[in-house]
């Protein structure tokens, strides 16, 4: 089983932080996923909700507000007052952590309650100014952003998002297309995902935290899990 680290070492960590990123980076697992928004000044943040208001001392929303101003706010304290101080992290910065790692990077685009537009572009000419092809991929709920990497840059591995227990799966990835199923747990193991698995598409479930239901969705096939506590779950299938 895959371990990725899900916003960072979240379960120990404020999620989403330079805190939890560099937790992550410094462990033996697969992968690291974490959130990109756009703020009023089209720079890339890293952040799950599209507001401020849950992980930080502040209330707006990310595309109400400059960087500067995110970078204003704290972000560390609502979890615990030793992160006093951790700021929003912009992508640029948290790339910078996992520069000299071999993690893959799941840069999850926040763009299917506001559409940000050029968010896509900005992301991929990132991507490709550090020359993480090969080390990304690119998820959303947000289909149509995913449609609109494929066309940008082909070779770039995409995984589409899902809460639901879907129908007939695999038809619908390939035409979007995507490369990858990323689905909540438990509709992981339903029947319909067994197929897409049987394919050889990467099926990889969201948030598994429990070690039992990381053993059922390993005997179901599934590639990989995103945890709040990569290091534990890692320990785990180490065993």
């Amino acid at each position: 089983m895959k371990i990725i680290a899900h916003r960072g070492a979240s379960g120990n960590y404020p999620e989403n932080t330079i805190a939890a990123f560099k937790e992550a980076a410094r462990l033996p697992v697969f992968g690291v996923e974490f959130d990109v928004h756009m703020a009023a000044d089209g720079e890339l943040v890293v952040i799950h909700d599209e507001t401020i208001d849950r992980t930080s001392n502040g209330t707006s929303y990310v595309k109400d507000m400059s960087l500067a101003e995110l970078k204003s706010y704290d972000f560390g304290s609502w979890f615990a007052p030793e992160f006093h101080g951790e700021t929003i992290p912009t992508l640029k910065e948290v790339l910078d952590i996992f520069d000299s790692t071999d993690h893959k990077l799941n840069i999850e685009l926040k763009s299917d309650i506001f559409p940000y537009e050029g968010m896509v572009q900005k992301v991929l000419e990132l991507i490709e100014e550090r020359q993480l092809e090969s080390r990304v991929i690119i998820s959303s709920f947000d289909h149509t952003a995913i449609q609109l990497v494929k066309r940008i840059n082909p070779q770039i591995e995409t995984a589409a998002l899902f809460m639901e227990v879907l129908v007939h799966p695999l038809d619908y990835l390939h035409k979007i297309p995507a490369d990858a199923l990323h689905i909540l747990f438990p509709a992981a193991i339903r029947p319909s995902i067994t197929e897409v698995i049987k394919s050889g598409m990467p099926v990889r479930t969201f948030t598994v935290n429990d070690e039992s239901y990381a053993t059922i969705l390993k005997q179901a096939g599934v590639q990989s899990i995103f945890t709040d506590y990569p290091e534990k779950m890692a320990n785990f299938f180490s065993k």
